[in-house]
């Protein structure tokens, strides 16, 4: 194996590596994002749930065709 082939092993390896820490680090954060998530959806379904207001109304009768 000669010189230019080592660094070419080398640099692969490198890159090898900071692709699997990078895909990692995006796994980590979407696992610790769902967690909120998960959270905030279970506080909006205990809420009393759709309401019209006066702005939906507004918009209803301006969005009649």
């Amino acid at each position: 194996m000669g010189k230019s082939e080592k660094k070419t092993l080398e640099r692969r390896e490198f890159l090898k590596a900071a692709g699997l820490t990078g895909a990692a680090a995006g796994v980590a954060a979407v696992t610790l994002s769902g967690n909120q998530a998960d959270a905030a959806v279970t506080k909006a379904s205990s809420s009393a749930g759709y309401e019209e207001t006066e702005h939906v109304k507004t918009y209803y009768d301006l969005a009649r065709f």
